[in-house]
């Protein structure tokens, strides 16, 4: 099942390769560069913005990487016990490879306290052709982490890192009923802007999904792709 389900990830990378070729819109200059794109972080089914309450264009930003708060960020809900995975896609619009590496492994509310939001996993993506590190996601309120889920591991698009879980009422994590778990996911490009793909709220997603795209060079942070 993995193997296949990596096979259709690449189909998806593939066709994304094709669409990069349409010129950009006005507003978007220099948005296509070498593109790889964002999957939910969450194995099987998931649902974008259950509760209209958290799409990108608005959604507040939480994290910094290299001294920049994140691009962009969105809640994608499933009920607790599901497998959490990467979202980074395995290839991108070129056909290089990507890589994926834990960066950061720490609580993710700021009480430090995992019995009010679970961990923040920290993941970045390098093109293993070029060697450069081109994005960085956080996925946040991750359960059950693995004991190998380290800074400084390997992941593949199927790594489990953990679970989607269920905390307790804090300022950091506000839900009432499983039906309010999610992950809050946030990405960053390492140069100029990555982008989400604009969807309506409590629109489902299977993890084949493409829900953004880093290694484009949009002009702006909270940018539709």
């Amino acid at each position: 099942m993995r193997i296949s389900r990596m096979c259709a990830r690449l189909a998806v990378v593939a066709l994304a390769a094709a669409a990069a070729l349409v010129p950009a819109t006005a507003g978007q200059a220099h948005a296509v560069a070498d593109p790889i794109s964002v999957y939910p972080p969450i194995q099987g089914a998931s649902t974008w913005d259950r509760f209209g309450l958290s799409g990108p264009a608005t959604h507040h930003r939480v994290f910094s990487n290299w001294g920049y708060v994140n691009d962009w960020a969105v809640d994608i809900y499933r009920t607790p016990g599901a497998t959490v995975v990467s979202p980074f896609g395995t290839r991108s619009a070129a056909g290089h490879a990507i890589s994926v590496y834990v960066v950061t492994v720490r609580p993710g509310c700021a009480t430090g306290n995992l019995a009010d939001g679970g961990y923040r996993i920290g993941l970045e993506a390098r093109d293993t052709n070029t060697g450069d590190i081109i994005a960085r996601a956080d996925v946040m309120h991750v359960n059950n982490k693995p004991s190998g889920i380290v800074v400084g591991a390997t992941v593949g698009p199927w790594t489990k890192l953990g679970e989607t879980g269920r905390f307790r009422w804090s300022t950091c994590y506000q839900v009432n009923g499983d039906t309010g778990a999610h992950i809050h996911l946030e990405v960053i490009n390492q140069h100029r802007y990555s982008c989400y793909v604009s969807r309506s709220a409590n629109t489902a997603l299977t993890d084949l999904t493409v829900v953004g795209k880093v290694g484009v060079h949009y002009t702006g942070p909270q940018q539709a792709c």
